[in-house]
């Protein structure tokens, strides 16, 4: 495969197809950062590392080390011996004190992907071009007795290079790990503009571009989860990069807690990005022979613009991080009651739901929140996971066992994580809930959190939810988490080991969800964070979707889905076709834009479809045909963004194409009608520029050369908020 080693100029090539990435040793042990970029097959490149040019030289009296190691492009840069810049790694001694000088040791390269204890992590595919290599390697801190291993994993179908960091304390004195991230990226600034997702609730994951100036700027997440405002991920751009040119350096983390990711340009125009758990709150105790393994980050270049990175993304996540048996099937299409009755409902009123439901052709019922303990509100029972047999009378199973007889598949909502003031759990156990000694417990949405740190509060959850999917046919499980953790503090850890709480927390809420799907190997699992506060490359691994954003209104979503789908699989993006006016923000918008917007994700209802007219009955009958019919393609075709409504501000188009070119279908939403405007020229892409493509809607033919270059002419369609479906399919 790609990685190679030059033995004798101590230089490593790790190639994918279509990039490179070199590493190289300076002054005999120093490991630096060469290039990222197009691919090469030259190795030859040690002069990159500038170690013979002052003030970089490593002069044998050692009379300038400080200047050389606070310009040298380190590979895994550490604190406390004379680099000034941000560190990967800050280490503290029995001393207190904070010094770490790493030096190279030795190589190895194996063949397929390590996985990591406990954690979320890619893996080498079962088909063929989908095998893997690993180049790890050693670095070593005599004074501190400390090893550090970086692994650089690569897929042959893949441009993305996978990197994790392991540290071994092999000394005899205990460390202490106060920051060790995952990933860093030394180069010299390309006049580089920083792309970022940001927003809040119901307003998740908007593109946001930023101009990289001296300093420092951080993305980041100290919630206990990677929240609503900020994502895991960042993208160096060079000036002018669009969806089809420029050069794109990207990170993502996989990871579902606490997280930094930072840039910081320096005097001397050199660009450090960096990657990992965010060191605040962060404290990692190592005795002599222990281990800490930090998360995985994925490292993507794409000379060929966003677009090009955002295929590397989707293709990575589908072929090696998602594992679910659903990842390549069609999801049922489901519609969901907590906008239809929010708590106010009974076993006979989500019977009435469910056998409206199958008339349209939907397939399966979910019973969100307030089915359980004394829950008739969102301040009480979380915790008491017993059915609440005054709304459900005969039980959950006679209630399951109806819903199947209408032909329906059943789900159900869980918040597993949390507990209520108001609960039987809390009377009875209120050390559970994390909480500092001696002050009150700040309450988010009137409920605690679980400390998940302990390990029997994680056997309770995990056997609540177990003992409910056991006693009836429960076929799909939505997650939910709707606080941030605050008041950090656990019965079970001391003083000296409480900056291990976070990362401990997001290990327990992993072990719940793999331990799920060992015992219910068909559940198909969404997570779901008070809408998408916790959509992050982790959850993918145990969950084929998330939900998106509690903001169900198409127009809202455009910006929400196209920020996710620069990333994320749009197979991965939890999207329903909501009530009207919406929920959110009061819009009213026609019935096929919203199920234009919902078939770009996994498709389902968020309504009282026993509300709805004769009319839209008929709508929503034929939105599920579509889906039908789409679906294979949306979820195993490639991505195209062709236009933005958060760039023009007029309307939104985006494409999805089939690997073999032979069908591609569009997506048009026009948000502003205006008078005298001239039909949209929507320049279609990833077509076979030789083959003529028919518009299934009139019958019209076109070459691929034609739709990609000079475009189709999509018609101003009158009024706001309307959209279209453009199906071409090449002739044979």
């Amino acid at each position: 495969m790609g990685i190679r080693v030059c033995e004798e100029k101590k230089i490593f090539s790790i190639s994918t197809p279509n990039t490179t990435y070199l590493m190289g040793v300076a002054a005999g042990s120093m490991l630096g950062h060469m290039y990222y970029g197009k691919r090469m097959d030259d190795m030859d490149g040690f002069y990159l590392l500038r170690a013979g040019a002052t003030p970089d030289e490593m002069h044998i009296h050692r009379r300038e080390k400080v200047g050389c190691l606070d310009t040298f492009s380190f590979e895994y840069p550490v604190w406390g011996t004379g680099d000034f810049r941000d560190p990967c790694l800050c280490v503290r001694d029995e001393n207190g004190c904070r010094a770490c000088e790493l030096h190279y040791e030795s190589y190895e390269i194996r063949e397929g992907k390590p996985a990591l204890a406990g954690m979320p992590a890619t893996f080498a595919g079962k088909e063929a071009g989908q095998a893997a290599q690993t180049l790890i390697l050693t670095l070593r801190d005599e004074v501190l007795g400390l090893k550090i291993l970086l692994r650089y994993s690569i897929f042959e179908d893949s441009d993305a290079i996978i990197r994790s960091v392991t540290a071994v304390n092999e000394g005899g004195q205990k460390l202490y790990l106060e920051k060790i991230l995952s990933a860093c990226l030394d180069m010299d600034n390309e006049n580089f503009d920083l792309l970022t997702l940001h927003g809040c609730w119901a307003r998740e994951r908007h593109i946001t571009p930023h101009k990289v100036t001296e300093g420092k700027h951080i993305v980041s997440s100290l919630r206990g989860e990677t929240s609503h405002h900020m994502q895991p991920f960042m993208a160096l751009t060079t000036n002018g990069t669009s969806q089809t040119e420029g050069s794109v350096y990207a990170m993502n983390f996989v990871y579902s807690g606490n997280f930094i990711a930072e840039t910081e340009l320096d005097h001397r125009e050199s660009v450090r990005m960096s990657l990992g758990i965010h060191p605040d709150g962060f404290e990692w105790v190592l005795n002599p022979g222990e281990q800490f393994e930090a998360p995985e980050a994925v490292l993507v270049y794409s000379a060929q613009g966003l677009g090009k990175m955002t295929r590397t993304f989707h293709d990575l996540y589908k072929n090696h991080l998602i594992r679910s048996k659903y990842l390549h099937s069609k999801r049922p299409i489901l519609i969901n009651n907590w906008e239809a009755t929010y708590f106010d409902f009974d076993d006979d009123k989500l019977v009435a739901i469910a056998a409206e439901a199958s008339k349209l052709g939907i397939e399966m019922l979910v019973m969100d929140d307030g089915w359980f303990g004394k829950r008739c509100n969102d301040e009480c029972a979380l915790g008491d996971w017993q059915v609440n047999e005054s709304k459900l009378r005969g039980g959950l199973k006679a209630l399951v066992d109806r819903v199947n007889e209408q032909g329906l598949k059943f789900g159900i909502w869980f918040e597993p994580e949390m507990i209520s003031p108001d609960s039987d759990l809390y009377r009875a156990h209120p050390d559970w809930a994390i909480q500092v000694p001696g002050r009150p417990i700040n309450m988010a949405r009137h409920q605690y959190v679980l400390d998940l740190t302990r390990q029997e509060i994680v056997d309770y959850a995990y056997d609540c939810v177990a003992k409910i999917l056991r006693s009836a046919n429960i076929e799909y499980v939505k997650w939910d988490m709707n606080r941030p953790l605050s008041d950090i503090g656990s019965a079970a850890l001391d003083s000296e080991h409480m900056g291990e709480f976070y990362h401990r927390y997001v290990l327990g809420v992993y072990q719940m969800q793999e331990r799920l799907l060992q015992e219910f190997p068909d559940l198909l699992l969404e997570n779901c964070s008070g809408g998408g506060g916790r959509f992050d490359p982790g959850m993918l691994y145990y969950s084929p979707q998330i939900w998106t954003s509690d903001d169900m209104d198409p127009i809202e979503r455009l910006s929400i889905q196209e920020g996710t789908a620069l990333i994320y699989p749009l197979s991965s993006m939890g999207a329903h076709i909501c009530v009207c006016p919406n929920h959110s923000v009061g819009r009213i918008t026609p019935m096929e834009t919203r199920a234009h917007v919902a078939l770009a994700g996994t498709f389902g209802y968020e309504l009282d479809i026993t509300k709805l007219t004769e009319e839209e009955k008929k709508k929503a009958a034929g939105f599920n045909r579509d889906y039908h019919k789409y679906n294979d393609l949306i979820r195993e075709g490639d991505y195209y963004r062709i236009a933005s409504y958060r760039e023009n501000a007029m309307y939104d188009c985006w494409q999805v194409t089939d690997k073999e070119q032979k069908q591609c279908l569009v997506t048009y939403v026009q948000v502003r009608y205006e008078t005298e405007r001239k039909s949209r020229r929507l320049k279609l892409c990833g077509l076979d520029p030789k083959a003529r493509y028919r518009l299934e809607e009139t019958g019209e033919l076109y070459s691929g050369e034609m739709l990609m270059n000079a475009g189709y002419l999509q018609e101003m369609i009158f009024g706001d908020y309307g959209s279209r479906l453009l199906y071409f399919i090449r002739e044979e």
